[in-house]
């Protein structure tokens, strides 16, 4: 079976180049810093959580878990562009 197929010739296959290209850029970059607020959400937290003890513990516990979500939901978004750019 010969690579591609008759779909993905012309401008259908110019399209399907240029999209998957755009997808998989922004959907990487959109997971970057997804995890780069993720991780700094995380070390904020756990460091309010440490430097207050028990009295401080919901709200570091607050940031850690605002930056998981933020992560989440940037890698979930991200998925899609790429999905998208695959034409899936």
């Amino acid at each position: 079976m010969p690579f591609g197929s008759e779909d993905d010739k012309g401008a259908t296959g110019a399209a399907k180049f240029v999209t998957s290209t755009v997808g998989n850029t922004v959907g990487g970059l959109g997971k970057t810093v997804g995890g780069v607020v993720g991780a700094g959400g995380r070390g904020i937290g756990q460091t309010v959580t440490a430097a207050t003890g028990s009295a401080g513990k919901p709200v570091g516990e607050a940031i850690e878990s605002l930056g998981n979500g933020v992560e989440n939901g940037a890698n979930n978004v991200s998925k899609g562009v790429e999905d998208a750019g695959k034409w899936k």
